[in-house]
């Protein structure tokens, strides 16, 4: 749906304060771009767990929250953290080849761990270091971070005075 877009469709912004298509998906593959080495740490088995992913109810009372607040049809709009704002800077088109590259990439992660308990593996947040969640959620939370941008990305398309 977005690969074959020019570089004026993948930077048009609907309004000064919202978001272009390139800018949604820069700000995925940012957002995405620390679980891979987590997940590779799981997998070699160097993971190494901290004092507070060690609290029970932590984990899957974040997770949950989360994953919640993150679902496109939440109807809440959650502000980035500042690392992971996208670049305000014009956008190639080339990164929607560079989200399909990183998402070949998590999806290999995530089927070599299919065979571990996720749901007990206890990771600490990129974004929020007192924040943990299992490694389970932390799937559930990539695919529902990416359907609310690939929703926002959608509708910058469908906005009035798209570039044809």
């Amino acid at each position: 749906m977005f690969g074959r877009l020019s570089g004026e469709q993948v930077n048009w912004k609907p309004g000064e304060a919202e978001w272009s298509i390139g800018q949604c998906f820069d700000h995925l593959i940012i957002s995405n771009r620390p679980f891979v080495p987590i997940f590779e740490d799981v997998l070699a088995g160097r993971l190494r767990r901290r004092l507070w992913e060690r609290v029970p109810l932590l984990p899957r009372l974040f997770g949950t929250l989360l994953i919640n607040t993150l679902r496109p049809d939440s109807g809440r709009k959650v502000k980035a953290r500042p690392a992971f704002y996208p670049s305000s800077s014009r956008i190639d088109p080339a990164i929607i080849a560079t989200f399909v590259d990183q998402q070949a990439r998590l999806l290999a992660l995530m089927r070599a761990s299919r065979e571990l308990d996720l749901d007990g593996i206890t990771i600490t947040s990129p974004v929020l270091r007192f924040v943990t969640y299992s490694l389970m959620d932390a799937c559930r939370i990539i695919v529902v971070h990416e359907q609310n941008h690939v929703v926002q990305a959608t509708r910058v398309m469908e906005s009035p005075g798209f570039p044809g």
